[in-house]
Formats: structure tokens, C-alpha cells, sequence
């Protein structure tokens, strides 16, 4: 005997068959129905207090003006008592009447969403306790209760919850006119329809309006951003465009002279030939720095190149040329020299290269001492120049100048700390201490 099993699959295609529009339609519109109204429907949203910056309220004094900063809370007290005074007026029992009729109304300031859905369960619940032969199928207070809860709750969501809920209401009312107004002479669910449109309509409108006026604000704040970036652009390349005209001008005729200077001396001696050669390396120098500065100032998007910093590695290179320059210099190194991070060389080079250039230009003909000191948490710097060996040739410089200046800012751009000022022999001292985290404390 042979046994066989028949396995029956699906065939292909109708595992994944595609849904037609229509399904699809009504799928999105409950999702939409369940994310408005369903959906955290009874989560606590507390009224917010009206802005009190209208051309209207901002002329108002202080104390008004916080009165009415409670303004939309006041205009739903004031729908409530309407409505509790159109639930007094049905033959029925008005108690009742009247709290169904108000609950819902104040409920809106804390519970928008289900505000709604109370005032939808309050309408069949009163028609028990009013007039058998009056309004149907929403009671005076009902009627009053639910149009003010459809205002306030389109109010405060949005326009697509405010399309649900007055279907809702038209579903309610064509239900209870089809099943249950038998025996009746009229009913009101074409006012409550025809009124309720209007007002959420309104509503609607109000809201795109209002989003229309914030699109408007947030592109206006765009532009004026992007106008104020353009302007700063502009003003930045104005200020490059200045400093290449004007350094970049004289510091070319300066590197052009130096290097045609030697010729124009009949068998100048080495050292003239090496000054020379050495002002044209500075220049050379400081146009390529500028160019670089310059091109920063230039564009926001600008990427300098991949040109290495000088780190103190370099140092010597910085003291062999200000000795060609004339100055007395020495370095001195204590503790177990490490590499440091990228940020904090830079800056000991810049200081150490800043002190120096201030040597020269404010104490020609003096020495230097340049003592760096690494330590358990940093780096330390102290640079010393003595006093100048004729002062009376020397020209004052009132205040620190910028020099002094981008040191302390280098230095408190790294949390360091830095002294300057004059010694007793008249000379001129830069102490820096630029902090730098222990290993453990980068792992930690």
C-alpha cells in the first residue's frame, strides 16, 4: 500500500493579491478616524491661556491684560450656562438635563477629544429625562451642549478631526431619525447639520488660514537668515579683499626686493646674501599664511588645505630664524617630552612664535628664553626677553596690543591660565599653562 499526501498551495499571486482603491480608501479613512478620535481620545490637554501680544490686548494695562489672557476659558463658561440655561427650558427634569448639557461643554478646556464622545453618549442619555414630544433627537441643551463641543474641539485639532466628527454627528442623527422617530412630527438633524457645517467650516478655514500665516512667518524667518548670512558673506569678502590688496601687496614688493637685493650689490658678503634670503623666506611665509587666513574669510564652505601644522616639533625651525633676525635665543625642555594633542601644540608654537615677534619689534638687540615644561597635567611655557640694550631708541607702545591679546584668548580657548608683564630688570615675561587630560582620565 502506498500512502501519498496531497499538499494544496496557494497559488501564486493571491497570497499578495493587491487591494483595490476603494478598500484602500476606507482603510486610510479609519486609521484616520482611530488616530483623531480614538486614540489617547481622553489624554489630558489643558486649555492653553490666549497671547496677550494682539494689536488689541498689547494696549491694555498689566493687570487686564492677564485677565484676558483667560479669555477662551470665559467664552466656554459662558457656552456652558447657555447651555444649562437651554436645558432649563424642556418640560423634563431639568437637574439632569442641565448636567448633561454642561459636562461636556466644560470638559473641552481639559479633554478635548473626549469631550466629544461625552457629549455624543449625553445626547441619547438626556432624551429620557425631557419632553417625549419635543426636539429630535437632540434636546434644546443637547443641541446648544453639542454645537459648542463640535467648535471648540475643531478648534483646538485639527481640520480632519473636525470632518469626522460632524460625520459622526450625521451618522447619529440619520440612525436615530431612520430607527427611532416613529410617531414624531419633525425632527432637528438638518439644523444641527446644516449649522454645525457652517461653523466647522469656518473653523477650517480659520485653521488653514492660520497655517498659511505661520508658512509665510517661518519662510520670512528663513529669508532674513539667509539674507543676514549673505550680508556677512559679502562683508567678509569686502574685509579679504581689502587685507589681499593691501598686505598681501606690500609683503610681494617686500619677497620681490629681498630676492633682487643681493644683485644689486657688487660681491655682497654671505651675510648681507642670508639676511636677505631670510626676509624673503618670512615673507614668502606670511603670504602663504595669508592667503590661507584669507581664503576662511572668503566662503563658509571653504576647506583649507591639508598643510600641517606647526606643533613644537618645529620650534627649532621658528628660533634658527629670529636668530637670523638678530635675537639672542635660547630653549630650554624639562620633563619627559610627549606628544600633545593637535589643539594645544599649535597654540604653544603660536604663543612661543607671538612673544618672540614682540621681542623683536619692542626690544631689538635683547635676549630670549624660551623654557617649556612638561608636567603631569599640561604644558608650561614661559618666555623672558631681557630689557633692551638702548632703550631710548625704542618707541612706546601704549597697552598690550592684539598680540597679548589672541595669546589669552588662544590660551583661554584650551582653559589654561597666563600671565604677562614686565620683570624687575625691565625686560618683558609670558608664562602659560596649557592643561592636558591624563590618559586614564580620557579612558575613564
Amino acid at each position: 500500500m502506498t500512502e501519498t499526501t496531497h499538499l494544496q498551495t496557494t497559488p501564486p499571486g493571491d497570497e499578495a493579491k493587491p487591494r483595490s482603491p476603494e478598500y484602500r480608501l476606507a482603510v486610510d479613512a479609519l486609521r484616520g478616524l482611530r488616530q483623531d478620535l480614538i486614540h489617547d481620545a481622553f489624554a489630558y490637554r489643558l486649555l492653553p491661556r490666549m497671547r496677550v501680544e494682539g494689536p488689541l490686548t498689547r494696549r491694555l494695562p498689566g493687570r487686564l491684560r492677564e485677565i484676558a489672557a483667560w479669555t477662551p476659558h470665559a467664552v466656554i463658561c459662558a457656552a456652558a450656562l447657555i447651555a444649562l440655561s437651554a436645558a432649563m427650558l424642556d418640560r423634563g427634569m431639568a437637574l439632569v438635563l442641565g448636567l448633561l448639557a454642561v459636562v461636556p461643554v466644560l470638559l473641552t478646556m481639559v479633554r478635548p477629544v473626549g469631550a466629544f464622545w461625552a457629549s455624543m453618549a449625553a445626547t441619547p442619555l438626556a432624551l429620557p429625562f425631557g419632553d417625549p414630544w419635543g426636539d429630535w433627537p437632540w434636546l434644546p441643551g443637547s443641541f446648544v451642549c453639542h454645537l459648542t463641543v463640535l467648535t471648540v474641539v475643531a478648534v483646538r485639532t485639527r481640520p480632519r478631526a473636525a470632518a469626522w466628527m460632524w460625520t459622526l454627528t450625521a451618522l447619529y442623527g440619520i440612525l436615530a431619525e431612520t430607527l427611532f422617530s416613529s410617531g414624531r412630527h419633525g425632527t432637528n438633524t438638518g439644523p444641527m447639520l446644516a449649522v454645525s457645517a457652517f461653523v466647522l467650516l469656518a473653523v477650517t478655514v480659520w485653521h488653514i488660514r492660520r497655517h498659511a500665516e505661520q508658512e509665510v512667518t517661518a519662510q520670512q524667518t528663513v529669508t532674513a537668515h539667509e539674507r543676514s548670512r549673505r550680508t556677512l558673506l559679502e562683508e567678509r569678502t569686502t574685509i579679504a579683499r581689502e587685507l589681499h590688496d593691501v598686505v598681501a601687496h606690500h609683503m610681494s614688493v617686500v619677497a620681490i626686493q629681498a630676492e633682487a637685493a643681493p644683485y644689486r650689490v657688487e660681491n655682497p658678503p654671505p651675510e648681507l646674501e642670508k639676511a636677505f634670503a631670510t626676509i624673503r623666506e618670512n615673507a614668502v611665509a606670511a603670504l602663504t599664511e595669508l592667503r590661507r587666513v584669507l581664503g576662511v574669510v572668503r566662503a563658509e564652505d571653504y576647506e583649507a588645505p591639508d598643510a600641517p601644522q606647526p606643533t613644537l616639533a618645529d620650534l627649532e625651525g621658528l628660533l634658527a630664524n629670529v636668530r637670523d633676525a638678530g635675537l639672542g635665543v635660547e630653549k630650554v625642555v624639562t620633563g619627559a617630552v610627549r606628544e600633545l594633542p593637535q589643539g594645544v601644540e599649535l597654540s604653544a608654537y603660536r604663543i612661543v612664535q607671538e612673544a618672540l615677534s614682540n621681542t623683536l619689534r619692542h626690544a631689538p638687540g635683547a635676549s630670549a628664553r624660551v623654557e617649556i615644561g612638561y608636567v603631569l597635567g599640561g604644558l608650561g611655557l614661559r618666555i623672558v626677553n631681557g630689557p633692551p640694550p638702548n632703550p631710548s631708541l625704542i618707541k612706546p607702545s601704549p597697552g598690550a596690543g592684539h598680540g597679548i591679546t589672541g595669546m589669552r584668548e588662544r590660551v583661554s580657548m584650551l582653559n589654561g591660565e597666563m600671565t604677562a608683564g614686565r620683570t624687575d630688570d625691565g625686560g618683558y615675561e609670558v608664562a602659560v599653562f596649557l592643561p592636558v587630560a591624563l590618559p586614564d582620565e580620557d579612558d575613564a
